[in-house]
Formats: structure tokens, sequence, C-alpha cells
């Protein structure tokens, strides 16, 4: 039985040409980057030819990439750091109810510190307006932080109107764009944001890296402390190989972005047309509109999630659900349940499906038949 890997929103296998930029930073260029010797400015020379990229890839400047461990201490160094750094100018802060966890609770921490946070509410496609953002606003309000695009329900949220509505306001604007990175044309000056997070893993890179671009002139405290590593902003010996690796699945991943986009597409069409055809009972969740290609979150009224991620586990598909599983018991998904407010049996049926690299049509179909047949047996 062939397995089917349909959890690439979770992380995404590596690529091969990845490992091989990689390969030389383990092997042969193993210096430390903040050396003067050779060793340390050939592995430098690598360092910075990643940022070069990376700034490239959304029209930033070498000088404005800083690198971290992945999304989360993106996220936390831009919202905290910035928050912290900058309470002088007001302690009011803006984000969504579907944000990322990196999200939600660097913000709960910021509220333990005496900050006071608006929770901006979505509604059924989990999206939010920027009449709501601009509503929330006040004058002491200093970070909105808006993800791109959501890891669960795959909604993309209105991020240029946000950011042309903050140009004349002391806000700054952060985006996670951890699931649209590669995907989405994200252009940091025409969004109008001034911090966005980036993880490699999501678009074939290597786990343990990301990035947090942070436009000239801002302050942000550190998370970290030690070292003058990351123009002070972030301490520690840079991760070079995964730095490298970082570099090419970000080249891969704009040479194919077009590409990838209009083959996900058709392989969420694909699965909606399987699921018509053999006539479950079915919701997508999220908007079709506006939304990230990769990502399909589908309902199944009645079925057992636990039971429907087990079978197809048995079955060879890898899939994933909107719940988590905490000593056997389920907790809805925070973000369908902020969708579904009164529907909270939507949340706990529901399953997400996202696409990667590797997969073809066939796998597709495959996997789409499959979970028709276990649906079929569960939902009686």
């Amino acid at each position: 039985m062939k397995r089917i890997y349909l959890d690439h929103a979770a992380t995404s296998p590596v690529a091969p040409e990845v490992v091989e930029a990689m390969r030389p930073y383990y092997e042969d260029v193993f210096g430390n980057p903040s050396s003067i010797h050779h060793f340390g400015r050939e592995a430098r020379r690598g360092l910075d030819a990643s940022r070069e990229t990376i700034a490239h890839a959304i029209n930033a400047r070498f000088d404005e990439i800083v690198f971290t461990s992945g999304g989360t201490e993106a996220d936390n160094l831009a919202v905290i750091g910035y928050a912290t750094a900058n309470q002088d100018l007001g302690r009011h802060l803006i984000t969504t109810s579907v944000e990322h966890h990196g999200i939600l609770h660097a913000f709960r921490h910021l509220e333990t510190l005496g900050f006071d946070v608006t929770y901006l509410p979505v509604d059924e496609q989990g999206r939010i307006t920027a009449v709501q953002v601009e509503e929330a606003l006040r004058e002491d309000t200093t970070v909105v932080s808006v993800m791109y695009g959501n890891n669960e329900a795959g909604t993309v949220q209105p991020i240029e109107e946000i950011g042309e509505l903050l140009k004349d306001h002391q806000a700054v604007f952060h985006s996670d764009a951890v699931q649209a990175f590669g995907l989405a044309d994200i252009d940091v000056k025409k969004l109008g944001v001034q911090l966005l997070s980036v993880s490699a893993h999501k678009i074939n890179g290597p786990k343990g890296i990301g990035f947090l671009y942070i436009q000239n002139g801002l302050t942000v405290s550190p998370g970290l402390f030690g070292g003058e590593q990351e123009r002070k902003r972030r301490a520690g010996t840079e991760n070079v190989a995964a730095a490298a690796g970082m570099k090419r699945a970000v080249e891969l991943a704009l040479d194919k972005r077009e590409e990838r986009f209009a083959q996900y597409e058709r392989y969420c069409n694909i699965m909606i047309d399987i699921f018509t055809r053999k006539e479950l009972d079915f919701q997508v969740n999220g908007s079709r509109e506006h939304s990230l290609p990769h990502i399909l979150n589908v309902s199944f009224p009645g079925a057992n999630v636990e039971s429907m991620l087990t079978n197809l586990d048995i079955a060879g598909i890898a899939a994933s659900s909107g719940s988590a599983c905490t000593a056997g018991s389920i907790e809805p998904s925070h973000v369908l349940s902020a969708m579904f407010t009164d529907d909270p049996e939507r949340s706990r049926s529901a399953v997400r499906f996202s696409f990667g690299e590797g997969l073809s049509e066939e796998d597709v179909k495959t996997a789409a038949e499959r979970t028709a047949a276990i649906v079929a047996r569960l939902v009686k």
C-alpha cells in the first residue's frame, strides 16, 4: 500500500537540492561566521549569500533579515520584542482570534505584563476586514499583527488593505507569513508591513531555521542575550548550514510558485469533486475566493475525528485535524471555533488535507477515494 502524505501544512519533506546545498557547511565550510580567520570568513560568505537571496525574495534590504530558529521565534521576537521596546509609545495591541499559537501565546504573555490586547473576531470564512482594524485602533496602539494565510483553514487576510490603513498611524504592522510564503507573491513594501515571519520547513527546507523581516529604523528588544550576532537582535552562533538550505528552498519555491499554485488548486478541486460524486455529507471550511491553494479543510458531520484520523492513517493517508488530542479528549480548534461560534460540531468533525511537493494527481485521487470510503463507513 502506498502511503500518501497530505499534511504539508504541518511540515514538508526536505528537497534533495536543499540537502545538497547544506552538505558543504557540514563537511568543509564549518567555521564560525563570527571568526575572522579563513574558515570563519568562508562561513560568513555563505550566510551573507543566504540573507541576500531571502531579502530579495520579499523586496527587503540585506540588513533587514534576522535569522531565527523558525516561525514561532520570529513571531515572538516581532510581537514581544517590538511591544516591550516601544511601550513608551503605548500599550495597546491588536491581533485576530485565529492566529497561530506562536502569536496568540505571545500576546497572552504581554497581557500578563500589563498590555491591553484587542482580539478581532472573524466571519465564517475566517476573515477580518480593514474596517475592523480601523475601529479597534487607538492613539496608543503600537502593534497590529494579522497572519497572511491561516494554517488551518487557509484563509487569506486583506493584508495590503490593512497596510494602507496603518501607513499614517504609529502602529507597526506584523504578519505571520509562514503558510503563505512560497505560494503568495510577498513584497513587504507593497503590503505595507514592517515585520514579517517565515519558516523554512514549510517550503521543503530544513527545520530549525526561519527569519524575521524587521524594517530598518525599528527598535526591537532581543529575545536572547549573549553575543552580538544578527546585529544584536538574536544572540547565538548562526546555523549556517540551515541558512544555506533555506536559501535553496526559497529559490526553488519562487521558481515553481505559479506552477505549484495552479497544481494545488487542481488538487483541492479533485478532492471536492470526488467527495461530491460519492454523495458525502461534507462542508468546506474557509474561503475559496481568498485562500491559500494548498490547504483544504473539510468537516464531515457525524464523523468522530479521532476515528477518522486513525482510519486514514491505517489506509495510508497522512492528514491532520483541526483539533488537538490531549489526554484522550478532543479540544476543538480555536480557529474553527472562532469561525463557527454557533456550530461547535463543525469544528469537531474537521480534517485538514494539505498539499505539497512530491504529490501527483493520482495520489490525490486515491486519497480522496480512500477518505470517501472511510467516511461512508463511519457515518451511518
